[in-house]
């Protein structure tokens, strides 16, 4: 019996049956109207809270409090380097260890990670694990040249790399090693001191090779790149492991200040020198933005040999300009 109909009976008692209600039927009351059945409330049962009509499929909910209150969904912090990618720009991968491209970079790793740990004739440079790799115009390979380096020293057995993209107007190391591109990274980084550097490093499919990403655009970037929240950074990222390697994808140093800006935190610089393309004057006005107190190696791209079409020499110094730097080019210039 439902609620309206046990109403009906309680203000009913003591009237008579109406004779002409139904088999099984109640008496109405003086005055009272009994629902149709097609009227009538539904049954609800005792201690159930009757569910609102849902709303229109075109109306949107509002949120409730607790999915407001709730934080974000996390970002993923790992990236799956494409290999395939990679070798089809020539670039040296693990998968191919022994290929032409990864004994070039043999060569040239190998004064960089002595400079780091020094040895019986050469002592350790203060911040040496702090690597900078840069050029002194577009085109000349240096994008190529520090990721082909920090997989490099991903190779050795007692180093991992930390590979920042500190290109951070174009971000082009990010993309060609499959980095999302609204990825938060360095400039973020710099922007929130609330931050920390293992908020927004990714992890990859090297065990070694960890990336930072270039982060958002921002007007003021090369502000961020020379404050004292960057020189703490770079100290700490310096600091905390002496068996990593921090390699930066850094802008040209003809075509932005944030380079030179770089430079001088950084404990070895990678000058990157693309054979028969760029000019000489360049090479010389690039270095003079770089200090006379730090170690530059130069590295000469896209030389040609007999044995190997596409060689890297190196050669490194110290002093003004890198004494061998110096050297090298007056020998060009002759």
């Amino acid at each position: 019996m439902s609620i309206i109909e046990k109403a009906v009976n309680a203000l009913g008692k003591g009237s008579k049956p109406d004779a002409e209600a139904g088999e099984g039927g109640t008496a109405d009351a003086p005055g009272a109207t009994v629902p149709r059945a097609e009227e009538r409330a539904p049954e609800v049962d005792a201690g159930e809270r009757p569910r609102p009509p849902a709303p229109p499929e075109n109306v949107r909910e509002e949120p409730r409090l607790d999915e407001l209150l709730e934080p974000p969904r996390e970002r993923s912090r790992y990236v799956k380097l494409p290999f395939r990618s990679l070798r089809e720009r020539g670039m040296l991968t693990p998968q191919i260890p022994r290929s032409a491209i990864a004994e070039e970079y043999r060569t040239i790793k190998r004064p960089l990670l002595t400079n780091i740990e020094g040895d019986s004739i050469t002592p350790p440079i203060p911040y040496g694990n702090l690597i900078m790799v840069t050029s002194a115009l577009e085109g000349d390979g240096k994008t190529f040249s520090a990721i082909s380096l920090a997989l490099s020293i991903a190779m050795e057995q007692d180093k991992t790399v930390l590979f920042v993209d500190a290109d951070t107007a174009k971000a082009e190391a990010g993309r060609v090693l499959g980095v999302p591109q609204d990825a938060p990274g360095l400039i973020e980084l710099l922007e929130h001191p609330g931050m920390v550097p293992e908020d927004l490093i990714m992890d990859t499919n090297v065990d070694k090779f960890r990336i930072l990403p270039a982060g958002d655009l921002h007007t003021h970037a090369n502000e961020l790149l020379a404050s004292a929240r960057m020189r703490q950074l770079m100290m700490e990222l310096s600091e905390e492991d002496s068996n990593r390697v921090i390699v930066f994808d850094s802008p040209p140093l003809l075509l932005t200040t944030e380079a030179a800006v770089l430079a001088g935190f950084m404990g070895q610089i990678v000058f990157i020198v693309s054979a028969d393309m760029t000019p000489q004057h360049a090479v010389t006005q690039a270095i003079e933005h770089i200090g006379e107190d730090k170690m530059v190696g130069l590295v000469l791209n896209r030389a040609r040999r007999r044995s190997n079409p596409y060689h890297y020499d190196y050669g490194y110094g110290r002093g003004p300009y890198g004494y061998g730097v110096r050297e090298r080019l007056k020998a060009a210039e002759g």
